[in-house]
């Protein structure tokens, strides 16, 4: 079994989604390893998504995702990452496919419910950030 790191960001978690959202994840053979809500600092936001930095939309990510609660979860699945990442959908929302995650509790590219790990490396560097292992 791998692990993977899911965040059900700001704009999901605003919208009541976070149960139906865990629903779906148990729903697709997910175990929820371990899971908890906070709210980010400037500073944890800035250094979780520090490979980013250099990018335009940087200063909106961490300002959209220190903007309200999320919810951080290790989730354990064969293949996670790619699992996790598939069930998600496209990092658009609006070009998701049916009955991803992003298509139906996402609004678009930015606003787009969920995070996931983009491989096993860093899943087990997000896990680290967020649960110490």
């Amino acid at each position: 079994m791998k692990n993977t790191l899911a965040i059900i960001k700001p704009d999901a978690m605003i919208k009541g989604h976070l149960d139906n959202i865990r629903k779906d994840i148990l729903d697709n053979g997910f175990s929820i390893i371990e899971e908890k809500t906070l709210h980010l600092s400037n500073e944890q936001a800035c250094a979780f998504y520090d490979i980013h930095q250099d990018k335009p939309f940087f200063d909106e990510l961490v300002k959209f995702m220190t903007s309200y609660e999320c919810h951080v979860m290790k989730l354990e699945k064969e293949d996670a990452v790619i699992e996790w990442r598939n069930l998600m959908g496209a990092t658009d929302s609006q070009k998701a496919d049916l009955g991803t995650i992003r298509q139906k509790y996402g609004t678009d590219i930015s606003m787009n419910a969920t995070h996931g790990s983009d491989s096993n490396e860093n899943a087990d560097k997000e896990i680290r950030f967020f649960f110490n292992g």
